[in-house]
């Protein structure tokens, strides 16, 4: 057997891990790979700053269920790769970071353009690798690839000194990787279902708690099945949007800080919570010695680190949530005829609380631009088969308040670590990942100017991503929290964006169309001429109202049941006979 340079293994392993695309940009220590990359039929992005790359390879990676690809060089390269490894880490994201390191013998000396990438990550990659001999590349990436997708999908590093990648080597792909420690279960145990089982027929007021690993599991077919079977009202978190139909009379909507009357009330006075994929973290439970106090809880998750964390599981089910789905469906229809609960009071309470705190908004008295109306707009135009991104801050909770979303892997956001700047490159790599697809971007002018350069990677590699601007010229979610909490004292976010810049011709500038609508009357218009355009990028600058809030609310460390319809209200829950 020939022997190939380190870095032409890589590029092997990479291809023989079934690689169709990656994100990245070259620099010194990672160079020797970017050689055998020129020839290699693995698409290559060339991003304008690592972080999208990473953003890039996570959009890919929640779009297509695969594995989302990056690569960057050492130092300041591996270091921009930080952020979207941790956003990934939180949100359960498979990906592949490769990074170039200084040689071997230099790894110490604080040679230049070291950082010690693989100690910085260490507390949130799922694993990582540092790598100085090239004749363990192949199995290092096969290893990644395998860790990254498999049981709680996550984000594996790996870290290839430059002398390892420019000395020469035997490639040897491994036929197949056994890990010790690591066996992901995917099989629910037999007893924990039959548990579940018994323990859903003597409930009466159930709730399905979903999580985003529903999605990442592709259970939602399952979803469907069991939430019809046993007639319980579902809750779907910010993560799991698409998980369950909107527009299913069982779904009560997103729970949380900012999630419907209905699901965070449903939630708190549920008798029995079915949580799947979920992990009851602080946007959801709010302060969690009070939250769903008189509930009993199955929690069926594959990762056994969730089970008992922030709440103790009567039930606990640990496994892949479509397995436990499967095997869950036939044991609840042989419990259900032996005893089927009556759950009709149940939903008659919930579907009240649906019709009486709809989601709703006011339309500004000034005549001006609303940002929901703008956001509704677009989910009604575009239509349940587009996939959204968005920002984070208000425009994030409008967008997954006031768009419909049907179909899972639609909705893509930054949810655990709450990254701002992952609307553009995620939306970039989810058109990469389904470039049939119209992908549209909802970001916010504080959000948009953190990583817009990548429309320029977008122009100059036909991915003609959308770009609704919510300009509100705020940083919108700091300043309602100023306004509530801060007596109006707007400290630092005030961003000027009507002024300086001028985002369509920024976008211009990008090679990119650039549109902009503050009238009410023009919206249609202006998201129809925005979709008429498929040949190149388009960012729509909606120029919207600057006070707009996002409710209902849960203020950070309250009580779920303090949850806000408007400023300082809150519904009369002994009125609900709940």
């Amino acid at each position: 057997m020939s022997q190939v340079t380190g870095a032409q293994s890589l590029v092997n392993s990479l291809e023989a891990a079934g690689v169709d695309v990656m994100f990245g940009i070259p620099g010194g220590a990672i160079l020797p790979a970017y050689d055998p990359i020129f020839d290699s039929k693995i698409r290559h992005v060339l991003v304008r700053h690592e972080q999208g790359a990473g953003h890039a390879a996570t959009g890919y990676a929640q779009v297509t269920g695969r594995v989302g690809v990056c690569i960057a060089t050492s130092g300041p390269g591996a270091t921009n790769l930080v952020t979207p490894l941790a956003d990934a880490a939180m949100d359960s994201v498979p990906m592949v970071a490769i990074t170039g390191q200084v040689p071997s013998l230099a790894i110490g000396t604080d040679a230049f353009q070291e950082a010690d990438i693989r100690g910085i990550t260490m507390p949130f990659a799922k694993h990582n690798y540092l790598i100085t001999d090239p004749a363990d590349i192949p199995r290092a990436i096969a290893e990644a690839f395998h860790i990254a997708s498999t049981g709680r999908p996550g984000p594996v590093l790996v870290d290839i000194a430059k002398d390892a990648l420019q000395k020469m080597t035997d490639f040897n792909y491994p036929t197949s990787v056994n890990l010790k420690g690591y066996q992901p279960k995917l099989a629910p145990n037999a007893q924990a279902i039959a548990d579940a089982a018994e323990l859903i027929t003597q409930s009466s007021k159930p709730v399905f708690y979903v999580g985003g690993g529903v999605i990442k599991a592709d259970a939602h077919r399952e979803l469907l099945e069991i939430a019809n079977l046993l007639g319980a009202p579902v809750v779907t978190t910010l993560m799991a949007r698409g998980a369950f139909p909107d527009s299913h009379p069982l779904h009560l909507g997103m729970p949380g800080m900012h999630g419907t009357v209905a699901a965070v009330t449903g939630l708190q006075k549920a008798d029995l919570l079915i949580t799947l994929g979920a992990r009851f973290d602080d946007r959801v439970t709010g302060k969690l010695s009070t939250f769903a106090t008189n509930a009993k809880v199955i929690h069926c998750d594959i990762d056994p680190a969730e089970i008992h964390k922030n709440r103790f599981a009567d039930v606990a089910v640990i496994g892949d949530v479509k397995h436990t789905l499967q095997a869950l469906i036939p044991a609840l229809k042989a419990a259900l005829k032996k005893n089927q609960p009556d759950l009709s009071p149940w939903l008659r309470q919930m579907n009240s609380l649906k019709s009486s705190y709809p989601l709703g908004y006011d339309q500004p008295s000034d005549g001006s631009l609303s940002p929901q109306y703008v956001i509704e707009r677009l989910g009604k135009i575009s239509g349940p088969d587009t996939i959204f991104t968005s920002g984070v801050g208000q425009h994030q909770m409008w967008a997954a308040q006031f768009i419909n979303y049907e179909n899972p892997r639609t909705w893509l956001n930054s949810g655990g670590l709450g990254t701002m700047g992952y609307a553009v490159p995620a939306a970039m790599g989810a058109k990469v990942g389904a470039p049939d697809t119209t992908v549209w971007a909802i970001d916010g002018d504080g959000c948009f100017q953190m990583t817009n350069q990548e429309l320029v990677t977008c122009a100059l590699n036909n991915i003609p991503v959308k770009i609704a601007i919510i300009n509100n010229e705020s940083l919108g979610m700091v300043r309602q929290w100023q306004t509530l909490f801060y007596e109006g004292r707007y400290s630092n976010t005030s961003l000027e964006s009507k002024r300086v810049p001028n985002f369509p011709m920024l976008a211009e500038a990008m090679g990119c169309v650039g549109l902009s609508c503050e009238r009410p009357e023009d919206v249609d218009a202006t998201i129809e001429k925005a979709m008429s355009i498929n040949d190149q990028p388009v960012v729509v600058d909606f120029r919207v109202h600057r006070d707009a809030m996002v409710w209902p609310m849960v203020a950070a460390g309250t009580s779920n049941d303090d949850i806000m319809i408007a400023r300082e209200t809150a519904p009369d829950w002994d009125s609900q006979e709940l």
